[in-house]
């Protein structure tokens, strides 16, 4: 049977590898996105656009649109978030807070809302997308990592939750992800040993499935090229 998935940041690189991964082994997918639109279509899926993910109301709205068409939330993945690299002190005090809203508060927000719906489900899943770079900071990466670290205590604490419930919660750790903005940002890097949206998106996908029934409260770092 069909299971309903929800993607944020479905629009983006990594969330249109996370969603077609599950639409093509045969799940219903919905994807949330802040952008208005998708700049790749993505058949068969269930777009919905325009959405600010730390407003309770329009995540409501979205979510109420997502179980009317595919009657109900069975995975969860939250990709939707941001990177910015900056330094404390030629930084501004407010880009702390922009990632924390980001990575952080994105994840929560659509998370509590969809809680009922993943209980409900027989085997409600949810992941979160965490990074290798939160849990040892380099220069300029403070507020990321800060930020990203809060996505980790999110999904331990989580899990402790919902552990008397048919729901897992777990997190993936990506090193750095091979995608357009990367390679503009880092031009000189051997983008060899990057790992790629569908590799990461099979972890995912892994963690979403009966197979990982047992795991919960897991950081999964996913490092390697491929």
């Amino acid at each position: 049977m069909a299971r309903s998935v929800v993607v944020t940041g479905g629009f983006g690189v990594l969330g249109q590898a996370v969603a077609q991964a599950f639409a093509g082994a045969g799940d219903q997918v919905a994807r949330i996105d802040f952008a208005p639109e998708p700049k790749t279509d993505l058949p068969g899926t269930l777009d919905v656009g325009g959405v600010d993910l730390t407003e309770a109301a329009s995540t409501a709205a979205a979510l109420d649109h997502v179980v009317a068409a595919h009657g109900g939330i069975d995975v969860l993945v939250n990709v939707a978030g941001g990177f910015l690299w900056e330094t404390l002190e030629g930084g501004a005090i407010a880009s702390w807070a922009k990632m924390q809203a980001m990575n952080l508060t994105t994840a929560a927000t659509i998370t509590q809302l969809a809680l009922p719906h993943l209980k409900a489900s027989a085997a409600g899943r949810i992941v979160n997308i965490g990074a290798g770079a939160a849990l040892k900071a380099g220069m300029g990466m403070g507020a990321y990592a800060a930020s990203k670290s809060g996505v980790h205590r999110l999904t331990e604490a989580l899990a402790e939750e919902l552990a008397g419930s048919s729901v897992t919660v777990n997190a993936v750790l990506p090193s750095i992800i091979d995608t357009p903005a990367n390679r503009a940002d880092m031009p000189d890097a051997d983008f060899s040993t990057w790992v790629q949206p569908a590799a990461a998106a099979d972890v995912i996908l892994f963690l979403a499935s009966d197979a990982a029934r047992a795991v919960t409260g897991a950081l999964v770092p996913v490092t390697r090229g491929g």
